[in-house]
């Protein structure tokens, strides 16, 4: 006894199909292709007065947009250059002095306050003259002078250290 086959299943009992089968997610004919408009150039620039109406007659004609890219550069043949890094500026001589004096403040305590004063003296100097340093300049100063307050700290506590030795000892 067969059954007749269902859900589009072959029978596999009269052998093979003649073609194979067909899949139901593949469309039935191919799409159509787009024709291309003819005469119609999208980037051609548009009269933007092309509505209007004046008293005083039609409007000029636009002026016609320049050529693309840059004017060709006088010299040898070659563009100049562009953007580029300035030409490096002198370093003031007096910012790197005051650094390494507000620097060797830290072991000797007495060059911090002059390489502080210098740093101003180089940040003045620099401000007019238009030189580098400015950052050393600023970092002998912010140094020097925390070195300098350490070092009056230092005294200060040296001093009432041996005021309180001297209040607290006994006379024999």
């Amino acid at each position: 006894m067969t059954q007749p086959a269902s859900g589009g299943w072959p029978d596999p009992s009269a052998g093979q199909p003649s073609s194979p089968p067909v899949d139901p997610t593949l469309p039935t004919s191919p799409p159509p292709v787009p024709s291309q408009p003819a005469g119609y150039d999208p980037y051609q620039p548009a009269d933007p007065y092309g509505g209007m109406k004046s008293d005083l007659g039609t409007p000029p004609a636009p002026a016609p947009y320049p050529p693309a890219g840059y004017p060709p550069q006088p010299g040898y043949g070659y563009s100049q250059p562009g953007y580029g890094y300035p030409p490096p500026q002198p370093t003031n001589s007096l910012a790197i002095v005051a650094l390494v004096l507000s620097l060797i403040g830290i072991g000797s305590c007495i060059t911090a306050p002059i390489g502080a004063i210098m740093g101003h003296v180089a940040m003045r100097q620099i401000r007019e003259r238009g030189e580098g340093g400015e950052g050393m300049a600023k970092a002998a100063i912010i140094v020097g002078w925390i070195l300098t307050g350490l070092l009056v700290l230092a005294i200060a506590v040296y001093v009432v250290l041996i005021a309180f030795a001297i209040s607290s000892s006994s006379t024999v």
